[in-house]
């Protein structure tokens, strides 16, 4: 493989969940960017249409399907599309997540515990089982999980949503160690503060804003696009005797 080919999609289908907006859609379209068959997921499809749309429009490929990784049925629905569809997945990009509470962990209740633990954990795994169950059959793949920065230093009122994301991190190694055989390689991308509508809560307050920017070397939030290409290298041929790795994307917030 030569150093111009290494980031190189062409011929590959990749599913991005959670790609309606955010982190989520700057990795969508960077894939496409490379060549890749994007199938852009999220809860809502005319959102998922409006990008996927927009994709084509630039001359790349993609399409959009609804998935909530929170309901059984329909992460089992996105995968029997999937197979009929394009037979393979070479890529899948673990996205979507939820964090419904933010407040004391003592005071979690038990509906915004079982949603973020349905959606970042169960979701997660049997995204990631049904995913290698195809990559399997096409001989191999690469998943990446996007977890965070607080699965490693939890976030103050963010209790289950970083336990959650600690889950990922072990979630991410065990997968890899398990189908390193098989050709398929798992990772994870720890994002950090990112200006997004999921971590607007932090963004927009300015105490909590002041407070996190003292622990980040940079001194400012990351633009989503500078996750993308974390997740381009994870996916690509540049990384292919990378697996179980997880990658900060922080401006330094852990090393702090």
């Amino acid at each position: 493989m030569s150093n111009n080919d290494l980031f190189d999609l062409s011929g590959k289908v990749a599913l991005i969940t959670g790609a309606s907006r955010g982190i989520g859609e700057s990795i969508a379209r960077t894939l496409a960017d490379y060549g890749a068959h994007v199938i852009v997921s999220s809860r809502k499809i005319d959102d998922c249409e409006t990008v996927a749309s927009s994709i084509r429009n630039g001359g790349g490929s993609a399409e959009a399907y609804a998935c909530h990784i929170g309901e059984m049925e329909q992460i089992e629905g996105i995968w029997a599309h999937i197979e009929k569809s394009h037979g393979k997945i070479d890529i899948l990009v673990n996205n979507a997540a939820a964090n419904p509470y933010f407040g004391p962990v003592e005071d979690t209740d038990l509906g915004a515990f079982q949603k973020t633990v349905d959606v970042n954990i169960r979701g997660y795994f049997f995204m990631c089982a049904r995913g290698a169950q195809l990559m399997k059959t096409n001989g191999g793949g690469a998943i990446v999980n996007v977890a965070s920065v607080n699965g490693v230093n939890p976030g103050h009122f963010q209790g289950i949503y970083s336990i959650t994301k600690a889950s990922v991190i072990s979630m991410t190694r065990s997968f890899a160690m398990e189908l390193g055989q098989q050709n398929i390689r798992v990772n994870a991308l720890l994002p950090g503060l990112t200006d997004t509508k999921f971590a607007s809560a932090l963004t927009t307050n300015e105490a909590i804003k002041k407070q996190a920017m003292a622990h980040i070397p940079m001194k400012r939030v990351a633009d989503p696009s500078e996750m993308a290409g974390t997740v381009l290298y994870l996916v690509s041929g540049a990384s292919s005797y990378t697996t179980g790795a997880c990658i900060n994307a922080d401006g330094g917030y852990l090393t702090v």
